[in-house]
């Protein structure tokens, strides 16, 4: 019995001292290093650091709507907000044991996105969170992500994609004529865009990256609704290592879903394989590739299916999000409305369906869209880690530490967009960038998004064509409330009144 003591004791050593070092040294040592070099931040809390102030911070600044202006920061990223105001644009926190060093500086960020090393990773996922994309792009690294990322730019390359432009055309003409059917004949009528925005780029990412079609991705893309919502709540609370094999309510209903969607993936995938197979959308190029790689460079089946898992997901909704807000801002700005309406009916017609090369001529619809990205970016934060001790800067940044990059506050940068940054001005845009980090709706290098070419043109085509057939203000019954949840929402929907123009 005595040995066994003496094992069980000091096992139990071990543990606290592992515990005490980890938990509370290690942290205390960071805090000082960063201190020293004139960082400051929120008070550290030994195990759960900062995580509760970020919560409760984030609950405040969802909890009361804004009038229609652009300032934003204090709802979309309120600990940021906050924590800038009281410590500078660049300050140390605590996620947990995990230190967040919270950059705005566009020549750090340039650095940091730009870094060829390897030193700033994208952050592990917490394994709640890292359901939602599988192991697609967003969370591969090395040779891996390299294989993924070449097919993904061959399948969205700007050549192919300007040849889908028929095809998003005409799922935009069944919304649009769907929308008049509703309004009947009412002069002037409702429509609650987000969701029929939603559904429009869901058809539209099915036809182009996966030659399927809304129908028989829906079920899909409503699992990963759901799926959505628990990512969120994993991705703003600590992960407790082995907690998601405990047999709770969440994990039950995390556990189903994730089920559902690997099925009806593998589904999709036997029935679309064989014609996509010879086609060159991203499931057609996923599967040829596979027969041509050597045996040991394939991609498995599941791999397959959490690419297609994470494409879903983000071609719905960062389409989606930036057509909303950019319908909601020309409601607003019915000045630019009007410009814009012009130049769509001076270069597409009234009736012709816009072709690549008159959508490539919209200039001032460009620059709106852009306008639109930097207001309301659809990625408005990115977070990298550092694999090792790096210099940042005139900072010293030890290994693991956690960089937050609130792209919502740098597009706001007055120094960067002027004194007007908080106003929706498009000219800005007429004239070249300032600095290479000033503007980062897609992210910035080998890890921008692959997908940026289709939300372009997307983007370009659908909105082009609903400014050809209607005019519109905002409804009375929306309410200002952006919100960060993966992507950028209008929390309570967007409801616009449109009217059919006559021709």
């Amino acid at each position: 019995m005595a040995p066994l003591l003496a094992i069980f004791f000091t096992f139990l050593l071990f543990f606290l001292f592992r515990s005490i070092h980890g938990l509370l040294w290690v942290p205390w040592r960071i805090q000082r290093h960063f201190e020293r070099q004139g960082l400051r931040g929120p008070p550290f809390r030994p195990i759960i650091g900062n995580a509760g102030d970020y919560r409760d911070l984030i609950m405040w600044g969802q909890s009361e709507p804004m009038p229609f202006v652009h300032d934003i920061l204090h709802r979309v990223a309120p600990h940021y907000h906050v924590w800038s105001k009281l410590y500078g644009k660049t300050f140390i926190y605590w996620f947990g044991s995990k230190p967040r060093l919270a950059v705005a500086d566009p020549d750090l960020v340039k650095e940091i996105l730009l870094n060829p090393s390897g030193s700033f990773e994208k952050e592990k996922f917490n394994p709640h969170f890292k359901q939602l994309f599988g192991q697609g792009l967003a969370g591969l690294k090395g040779e891996k992500w390299t294989r993924h990322r070449r097919i993904a730019n061959w399948a969205f390359n700007m050549e192919r994609v300007k040849g889908w432009v028929p095809a998003i055309a005409r799922s935009t003409v069944e919304m649009l004529e769907k929308w008049e059917n509703e309004g009947g004949k009412q002069a002037k009528f409702e429509i609650e865009v987000h969701k029929e925005l939603h559904s429009l780029t869901a058809d539209v990412i099915s036809v182009t990256a996966f030659g399927s079609s809304y129908r028989e991705g829906k079920i899909i893309f409503k699992l990963q609704e759901e799926q959505m919502l628990l990512a969120t709540e994993a991705q703003r609370s600590l992960y407790i290592p082995g907690f998601r094999f405990i047999p709770t309510k969440k994990n039950r209903k995390r556990w189903r879903l994730e089920k559902e969607i690997r099925e009806c993936l593998r589904n999709l995938i036997r029935i679309n394989g064989e014609v996509s197979e010879n086609s060159k959308n991203l499931l057609g190029l996923m599967i040829s590739t596979n027969k041509n790689e050597e045996e040991s460079k394939r991609m498995e089946v599941e791999e397959i299916i959490d690419e297609c898992k994470a494409f879903y997901f983000v071609g719905k909704e960062t389409n989606a999000n930036l057509l909303t807000w950019a319908l909601l801002l020309l409601a607003l700005h019915q000045d630019w409305q009007c410009k814009a309406r012009d130049e769509v009916v001076r270069i597409c017609g009234l009736h012709d369906l816009p072709t690549a090369d008159s959508l490539n001529n919209l200039k001032l619809v460009g620059m709106i869209l852009d306008e639109t990205l930097r207001l309301y970016p659809p990625g408005g934060i990115a977070i990298r880690e550092t694999s090792k001790d790096v210099k940042l800067g005139i900072l010293d940044v030890p290994a693991q530490t956690q960089v937050y990059m609130p792209m919502v506050a740098i597009h706001r940068n007055t120094e960067l967009w002027g004194e007007d940054a908080e106003e929706f001005n498009p000219m800005r845009f007429s004239n070249p960038r300032k600095h290479l980090a000033a503007f980062l709706p897609f992210g910035l290098g080998p890890r921008v998004c692959a997908g940026q070419n289709l939300a372009v043109i997307e983007a370009r085509t659908v909105l082009a064509m609903i400014l050809r057939r209607f005019s519109f203000t905002v409804s009375p019954n929306y309410v200002h409330a952006p919100m960060w949840l993966l992507s950028m929402y209008p929390q309570y929907g967007a409801q616009i009144i449109f009217q059919k123009i006559s021709n």
